[in-house]
């Protein structure tokens, strides 16, 4: 029989990924009725699962309103893009310079299989989907993931997070027009040459259009 914590950890992921992939919109009312009937699962797992995601960020509890997905701003996302870039380049560059033969491998086989990857049916959330997403985060982790600070790598994996829900809302609609798969070989490929400057340039490049694709969706910032 699963024990509490395993009911409570697995709800977690669930919900988790369900706020990442924007199947629960920001701003939504997180009700605990609901929430124990869509899940299938009782109110104290549910609750230790939802002020788990709240220490992490990814819900919010007041005394007024409970549990409620974050809202989204165009000034949050310009803040994480340009908090991203900063800190992934500190990681890239730690990484690069500490550069192993073991990590250039795991990082030109991690390139090699999100190539390799086909993405959902205009961004949806299918199966295939999250296999490209998992590929897609391994990739970009492994980046900064020899820089020898397991807290600038801990600040990186949030940063994702909260990133990932605003690319999420808008991949649908803007992101087949985008040419990723490139973006990804070009920065594998300025890695494999140890030219930082130009890995760290296409990396910022890569996170700002992202910003800007998202910005210019109408259906995610509405004009005025």
């Amino acid at each position: 029989m699963s024990s509490p914590a395993t009911h409570a950890s697995s709800v977690f992921e669930r919900i988790r990924a369900d706020i990442l992939a924007g199947r629960l919109a920001p701003g939504r009312r997180l009700q605990i009725k609901a929430m124990m009937e869509s899940y299938q699962i009782g109110q104290t797992p549910l609750r230790e699962a939802l002020n788990r995601l709240s220490a992490d960020g990814l819900v919010l509890c007041t005394d007024q309103r409970g549990f409620t997905v974050p809202g989204i701003s165009a000034a949050e996302l310009l803040e994480l893009t340009k908090t991203r870039c900063w800190l992934e380049e500190r990681g890239l560059r730690e990484s690069m310079a500490a550069a192993t033969v073991e990590w250039e491998e795991r990082l030109l086989v991690a390139g090699h299989r999100l190539a390799r990857t086909p993405r959902g049916p205009d961004g949806e959330a299918a199966a295939e989907d999250a296999t490209w997403e998992a590929r897609h985060r391994d990739f970009h982790r492994l980046l900064v993931g020899g820089c020898g600070s397991s807290w600038l790598i801990g600040f990186c994996d949030q940063l994702t997070d909260r990133h990932q829900r605003y690319r999420k809302l808008a991949a649908r609609r803007a992101f087949p027009r985008r040419d990723v798969e490139a973006e990804h070989q070009a920065i594998l490929d300025a890695v494999l040459k140890r030219d930082a400057d130009r890995a760290v340039a296409l990396l910022t490049a890569h996170y700002t259009r992202t910003a800007e694709i998202i910005l210019e969706d109408a259906a995610v910032f509405p004009p005025g």
